[in-house]
């Protein structure tokens, strides 16, 4: 069997985003709108700093969905346009390496999640024997169809892409070799025989150093780095693209926004039904024009999409675990310069019957941010984000955009606290105020009793899950 080496687009085999020059040609050509989406240079500034983004990621998958009949030929003939501007882009030492690699006999692909024919001819002009990339239905007048042929060419699904050509080449990936920026192409990584990682981003470079994995010098070394990107600005940067428009797999409604202070230290706390309610939350944010920072558990900033989100608005990571203090004290800080800090009392999604208690149970970290900061505490009302995103879903159905599930995010007054002193009883009956405030906001049959589906319940659990779905797996509040 042969060898090939798989080599990444973006940050990897160039510099930077090839999207502005390839969404700019599509725009000149007519086969998209003319108009920009708000902060769309800001998105590729971060891309180009820090690597794939959740909302980089989002808009990338939805666009099968907007090239639904659009004349193939249009866009092929845009994307040859600039494909020469491309070749501009390609590090310096990139065409040696594949160079080297094809003198030794090794067939050189290029990798990448940018749909194929966008990237092709470019591929063909740096002379890669084959591309393996996202893939377009094309129907029998020429037109997009909307729908992929193939998976979507990226981490898991660019490993499944990878693995089905390399069966119709005869080629062994432990024999091959692959290159990226990217953490989300860990799992072709750690296919090959032979990874490298070039320009990794935080989380590949950290991985890169636990696997002894080794770099690969694609630029001259005397180029010099990029400067780094200030955290507030990754925040501001990542709230643009918190907006509904960017989630039309979701129907959503926003109302109170005007419960929001403009300045100050404020606490949201919402009640917590699904992965998506750190979306919708932050989605209400992006209204108020302010930033926010989300306090969170681990498990949600290891969660795919969620925990990116999570970190580009400056997440807090909390490990009950660990029984430390220092996430609130953190928090703390952050109120206390302030900022808005948001977190969901429950601290966990509820599994089984208690997913339908009427009755919404807290942590006591907020009460106790409250009474230690006097921030002021504003409860949002989340429903029907378990609809888009339910507990046994590893990602949301992002194709569902004719019947999109109805979200409601609701924002309410102040919640009135007793900030007397930080004894227990206080701190409980603060907790309480809080989750009734949040219960408040919520449609009526929130606050009923009654016996759900076994496919409700399903539904509420992972989807590994294969114990008694009415079993009592009520959390009670904590102390924290």
């Amino acid at each position: 069997m042969h060898a090939a080496a798989f080599i990444d687009l973006d940050r990897t085999l160039i510099g930077e985003a090839s999207g502005p020059l390839l969404s700019a040609a599509l725009r000149e050509a007519g086969v998209v709108s003319s108009s920009r989406l708000p902060g769309e240079d800001m998105l590729y500034r971060v891309f180009n700093l820090v690597g794939e983004t959740l909302p980089s990621m989002l808009l990338a998958r939805q666009g099968v969905a907007v090239m639904k009949g659009k004349p193939r030929h249009a866009v092929v003939a845009a994307a040859n346009s600039v494909a020469a501007q491309l070749a501009q882009l390609v590090r310096t030492n990139a065409r040696n390496i594949i160079d080297e690699h094809r003198a030794n006999g090794v067939k050189v692909v290029l990798a990448t999640t940018t749909p194929h024919d966008l990237i092709a001819t470019f591929a063909r002009q740096m002379g890669f024997d084959d591309v393996v990339a996202t893939r377009f239905e094309v129907d029998a007048n020429g037109e997009y169809t909307g729908q992929l042929v193939g998976p979507f060419a990226w981490s898991a699904g660019k490993l499944e892409a990878v693995k089905a050509w390399c069966a119709n080449h005869n080629v062994d990936l432990a024999k091959s070799f692959a290159y990226s920026d990217s953490v989300y192409d860990a799992p072709l990584l750690s296919a090959v025989g032979f990874p490298h990682v070039v320009n990794p981003d935080p989380r590949l470079a950290v991985m890169a150093t636990a696997r002894k994995w080794p770099s690969a010098q694609f630029d001259s070394p005397d180029e010099t780095a990029k400067p780094s990107l200030q955290i507030s600005d990754i925040q501001r940067i990542g709230l643009l693209f918190a907006r509904p428009e960017v989630f039309p797999f979701a129907k959503t409604t926003i109302d109170g926004i005007e419960h929001v202070p403009s300045s100050g230290p404020v606490i949201l706390v919402a009640n917590h039904r699904s992965y998506f309610d750190v979306f919708a939350v932050a989605m209400m944010v992006s209204k108020t024009g302010r930033t926010v920072r989300f306090l969170g558990k681990k498990e949600v900033f290891d969660a795919p999409l969620v925990g990116q989100l999570a970190s580009l608005l400056g997440g807090i990571r909390v490990d009950r675990t660990s029984g430390s203090d220092e996430p609130l004290q953190h928090a703390a800080a952050a109120l206390q310069s302030g900022d808005m800090v948001a977190l969901m009392p429950q601290g966990t999604i509820p599994r089984g019957l208690e997913f339908f208690n009427p009755q919404l149970k807290g942590r006591w970290g907020a009460a106790r941010l409250a009474v230690q900061t006097n921030a002021t505490v504003i409860p949002i009302g989340l429903w029907g984000t378990e609809k888009v995103w339910p507990r046994n879903a590893k990602l949301p159905d992002v194709l569902n955009l004719s019947n999109p599930p109805l979200v409601s995010i609701t924002v309410g007054a102040p919640v009135e606290l007793d900030r007397s002193g930080g004894s227990d009883e206080i701190i409980a009956a603060n907790t309480d105020a809080i989750m009734n405030a949040i219960s408040a906001l919520l449609p009526a049959e929130s606050r009923e009793h009654r016996v759900p589906t076994d496919a409700e319940l399903r539904a509420t659990f992972p989807a590994s899950y294969s114990g008694d779905l009415r079993a009592d797996t009520a959390r009670r509040p904590g102390t924290d």
